[in-house]
């Protein structure tokens, strides 16, 4: 059964703030949108991220059917998360994020 949103949009893009937005969901988006990831790589990629903000981030992604997380039956513990097919289709978005960051760092200097 789906989850139907809470409640209507004054714009689309909200929607799409409501899943993705914020500083730690979008970075940890565009770090799989290379791959899938263990969490101790997410803590040496983006190490301002504290370990409690990253795993109410992924479990938010989770939730929201943007990411999926697989966990492996060994010791220790092997968890991997990647994009699942509804994030996939975020790839465009986090891409052209990335180059008009990479565009206005070269306009500003």
């Amino acid at each position: 059964m789906e989850k139907q949103p809470t409640h209507t949009y004054n714009n689309l893009a909200e929607a799409t703030l409501e899943v993705i937005g914020g500083k730690w969901k979008l970075l940890i988006l565009c770090h799989l949108n290379c791959g899938p990831m263990r969490t101790s790589e997410f803590r040496k990629e983006i190490p301002d991220l504290s370990q409690k903000v990253l795993t109410q981030s992924l479990r938010e992604l989770e939730e929201a059917g943007i990411i999926t997380r697989t966990v492996y039956n060994q010791v220790p513990p092997k968890v991997v998360y990647e994009m699942s097919e509804l994030g996939k289709t975020l790839r465009t978005i986090l891409d052209q994020l990335e180059e008009w960051g990479e565009y206005y760092i070269k306009i500003r200097k």
